[in-house]
Parts: C-alpha cells; sequence; structure tokens
C-alpha cells in the first residue's frame, strides 16, 4: 500500500502535465483500454485464466462501476470546485469506509478509532492547506463539493467491493483485467452520455512518457496491489493510507520539482503518518 500510495501521488504530477489537453474522463478512459490491451495476451494465453474469466466479470462489473463512478464525480465536480475543497473532502475516505463497514462486515468503530480518524483528517489538511489557517477557515461547501462527496462514497465502496466479492481461489490477475475492462465501458457510456469527444491524437511527444506513467504505474499497478491489500488488510485499513497521498505529493513534488516543504507542512505529515500507523496497528 505504501508503494500503491505513491505511485497514486505520481499520477498527479503526470495527470497535471496532460491537464487541458483532453477531457479528463476520455483521458480515464485511455488509462482503461491501454492497460486492458496490455494485459490481454497475457490472460488469453492462459486456459485457467481464460475459464476463470466470465465467473469473475459480472462481479468485476460492480467493482468497476463504483471505481468508475469515483473517477466521473471527480472531474464533474472540479467543473465548479476547487483541487484544495476535493482534497479536503477526500480526507472524509477513510471514515466513510469505516462506518460502512460498520453496516456491511459488522466491524466495530471505538471512540479511540474515531479520534484518530480526525486526527488523520486535521494532520491531512495542514499539508493540502500547507498550514495556511486562513486559507483553511475561508474553505466553504459550493455546488461541486456535493458531487465531490459522492465521489468520496464511491471510492469507500470500491474499496469494500474488493473484499467483499473476493473468494477463495480468485485469480488476482483475472480480477484486475475484468475490473480494467468493466471500468472501459462505464468510462465509454460516461463519455456519450456528457458528449464528450475522445481526441486521444492529440496525445504526442514527450506526453505519451506521462500516459505510460499513469497506465502502468498509476492503473495496471495499483489497481492490482489494491485487490491484493484488500483482502490481507480489509478496506478499512486500506483506505487509511489515504491519509499519506498529500505526503507522498509533498515529497514527490520536493524530489521532480524541488518544490520545498515548509515545517507546517512536515507538521501536518508527521501528524497524519502517526493516525495511520496507529490505525494499521488496531485489530
Amino acid at each position: 500500500m505504501l508503494l500503491a500510495t505513491f505511485l497514486v501521488s505520481g499520477s498527479f504530477i503526470a495527470s497535471a502535465k496532460l491537464s487541458g489537453i483532453i477531457s479528463p474522463i476520455s483521458l480515464t478512459l485511455l488509462r482503461f483500454f491501454l492497460a486492458v490491451i496490455f494485459l490481454m495476451p497475457i490472460i488469453l494465453f492462459n486456459k485457467n485464466y481464460r475459464n476463470k474469466l466470465l465467473v469473475t466479470l459480472p462481479k468485476a462489473m460492480v467493482i468497476s462501476l463504483f471505481y468508475s463512478l469515483y473517477f466521473i464525480a471527480f472531474f464533474k465536480a472540479l467543473e465548479t470546485t476547487t483541487a484544495l475543497n476535493a482534497g479536503t473532502l477526500y480526507t472524509l475516505v477513510p471514515l466513510i469506509t469505516a462506518i460502512l463497514c460498520v453496516f456491511i462486515f459488522k466491524d466495530k468503530i471505538s471512540f479511540y478509532q474515531m479520534i484518530l480518524y480526525f486526527i488523520g483528517i486535521i494532520g491531512t489538511c495542514i499539508v493540502i492547506f500547507k498550514g495556511n489557517l486562513e486559507l483553511f477557515l475561508s474553505f466553504s461547501l459550493n455546488y461541486g463539493d456535493f458531487i465531490f462527496l459522492f465521489a468520496t462514497i464511491s471510492m469507500a465502496i470500491y474499496s469494500i467491493t474488493l473484499k467483499f466479492f473476493y473468494k477463495k481461489g480468485d485469480e488476482l490477475i483475472v480480477t484486475v483485467f475484468a475490473t480494467l475492462l468493466g471500468g472501459c465501458l462505464w468510462m465509454f457510456l460516461a463519455l456519450q452520455i456528457f458528449n464528450i469527444p475522445m481526441q486521444w491524437e492529440k496525445l504526442q511527444g514527450d506526453l505519451i512518457f506521462y500516459m505510460a506513467y499513469l497506465v502502468i504505474g498509476a492503473t495496471l499497478i495499483t489497481v492490482y496491489l489494491y485487490q491484493k491489500a484488500s483482502i490481507i488488510l480489509g478496506p478499512k485499513k486500506l483506505m487509511a493510507y489515504v491519509y499519506l497521498n498529500p505526503a507522498a505529493v509533498a515529497i514527490l513534488m520536493y524530489i521532480f520539482e524541488e518544490k520545498l516543504i515548509t515545517s507546517s507542512i512536515l507538521l501536518g505529515i508527521i501528524i497524519s503518518t502517526f493516525a495511520t500507523i496507529v490505525l494499521l496497528k488496531q485489530k
């Protein structure tokens, strides 16, 4: 999950390089489509994988639905809200996941764990707002934020479906392939509903390298790692790593773009890391 966290964080940098070239929904469809093409020979030339594909596909369609809904709602929300607001609301994902697990898996949330979730939210917000209290106090909800709240719920449900639908004997690589295949269908439907052109031909030159990272690092590998980790850790611990996302972005920005990490951001990283570690140690 640490590896997945940094790979996802790297996707923010790569996506920023591609922003404004084509629609982000079209870009996500291309990510899923190329990942499917990459995996297709592995699935088709293995008899065991082929046999399990049809059985896995119905479950994967549900998993991919919520995964795709997250991206669709996220990108639609950004049309009327800011990345800062979206980043702040995304810190609710671990708490929403924990609450849903109470109803679905009969888990329990202690008062101590609730405190840890709020400490994680505080630490992550410090990183997002760069320790600027005035910026934080100016935070207010708008129409796009309510759309993004739907996106956070979709991400929480996605993590739950990874665990819920897993059965002993499932081939993870087949689940990943079927999930991405389902994602292609849902994202293509989104393009039709919102009347968005593909415009894939615009991705040329250096942009192809950023796209390659999104396909291999931020899609293929991370979807596999999330699927694998959900079986071992469960949805609550899986989503606890969300608190480390802004910290990972800050570290990567420091390494690749020489953006300084201020003392306030460092404090936020320490707080969010502390909350994540303690949550992971909970039974």
